[in-house]
């Protein structure tokens, strides 16, 4: 017993410092964004072909025909996130403007003849028989635009007048564009990616406290104009709340979580997918990820989406560009607070908002830009301080294993 203690406690500590070496590189911010980002997305389209199989059968006659499109739009998401992660500092801050504009023009298409209104929301825009939502893409432009405006004003913002003006107007007429179509769940994470960006460039606290004020007195508002969204309310406050209307949803998506266990039923296994959760592969697909992979599984989300708001919070601390400080600032508080929103809904906590879990829930438009975002990150891990010269002295993978193959000897014949 004695012997062996001396011998354990070193390894103990070579390990904590190996794992705290890891961190402090100048490329751990990279590799995590990159690594957290590509298992949310692999663990997505996994538990979208589980959850909706029995909807695909009813509606084509095939399991896969819901889990192909969600595939195509994964495909298109990568390959918005390595166009965005290869993008320069310089040419995403000449973006910030024309993105943010072409933007709010594609939001304003809703309430033209090519939009449609689902759900209550009229949040669609359709072209050539192709549906997208032009509120995510008012997302990453808002980001951009903040993170321009605010870090060239920053040295200004503890003045109230360049505090204000022109971010929460333009911010305003942004979230406004969304609100005309009714989709305050959006809305809401807009304002949380707005807080973020603000918060990060240094905006007094001061201001923060009355346009806190002012943002929670115009939800109050919009909540009791919306019969909808007061319903949804009294049936999350209340203890009598009818099980086969208003708690339906949540009452399954508890069920779901409540049937997995720790180690879950197994994947495919799940019984609410089977037409009693509504929104099985959307909304509520973190309920059915713990239902059939249990607590392991949701856990397995709450840590990866954990990485990323280290990585976030990481690059905010570390980069020397307030442009990358805030842009990240936003595109985190849009992200991390989105997927708490959705967790808190699924497991009890807030009410119904109907909001997806960014990376995993189906829905090509909503994963595109989030992909494209997350590549944006991406550009501002490869530009850290010292991650540029870690990566050229880092071979690719390809390079790595030519390298093996083409030694003396690594032949076998």
């Amino acid at each position: 017993m004695t012997a062996t203690t001396p011998r354990t406690a070193p390894v103990r500590t070579t390990a904590r410092a190996g794992l705290l070496g890891q961190w402090n590189s100048a490329v751990a911010t990279y590799y995590v964004t990159v690594g957290a980002t590509s298992l949310l997305v692999a663990l997505g389209l996994v538990m979208v072909l589980s959850s909706s199989a029995i909807d695909s059968i009813a509606e084509s006659g095939s399991p896969y025909a819901v889990f192909v499109r969600q595939a195509q739009f994964a495909l298109l998401g990568i390959v918005a996130m390595l166009v965005t992660s290869r993008l320069s500092l310089a040419t995403l801050k000449k973006l910030a403007w024309p993105s943010l504009v072409l933007a709010v023009a594609l939001q304003m298409l809703v309430f033209t003849p090519l939009g449609r209104a689902e759900g209550g929301n009229r949040n669609w825009v359709y072209i050539g028989g192709t549906a997208f939502q032009p509120s995510e893409v008012v997302k990453i432009g808002l980001a951009l635009w903040l993170g321009a405006v605010l870090a060239r004003k920053r040295p200004l913002l503890q003045q109230w007048r360049h505090a204000v003006i022109p971010a929460l107007p333009v911010a305003g007429v942004a979230v406004g564009v969304v609100l005309l179509g009714h989709d305050l769940g959006t809305a809401m994470i807009m304002m949380l990616l707005v807080a973020g960006a603000m918060f990060v460039a240094g905006v007094p606290m001061r201001i923060f406290g009355v346009a806190g004020l002012a943002v929670a007195g115009a939800v109050v508002s919009l909540v009791l104009l919306g019969n909808n969204r007061v319903g949804r309310i009294m049936s999350w406050i209340s203890a009598d709340c009818d099980v086969a209307d208003a708690c339906y949803q949540p009452l399954h998506g508890m069920w779901a979580l409540g049937s997995g266990g720790v180690f879950g039923m197994g994947l495919g296994a799940s019984r609410e997918k089977w037409n009693y959760l509504p929104a099985a592969h959307n909304d509520f697909i973190f309920a059915i990820i713990g239902e059939e992979l249990g607590l392991v599984g949701t856990m397995l989300v709450l840590v990866l989406f954990g990485l990323l708001a280290a990585a976030f919070l990481r690059l905010v601390t570390r980069h020397p560009d307030p442009f990358v400080k805030v842009t990240t600032a936003a595109i985190g508080a849009w992200i991390i607070g989105q997927a708490f929103i959705n967790i808190a809904v699924v497991i009890g906590l807030a009410p119904v908002v109907g909001i997806p879990l960014p990376l995993v829930s189906a829905g090509g438009s909503a994963l595109i830009v989030t992909m494209a975002a997350m590549g944006v990150v991406i550009a501002f891990a490869r530009t850290e301080p010292g991650a540029a010269e870690a990566l050229a002295a880092r071979p690719g993978v390809l390079r790595r294993s030519l390298a093996v193959l083409g030694r003396p000897g690594s032949a076998r014949g």
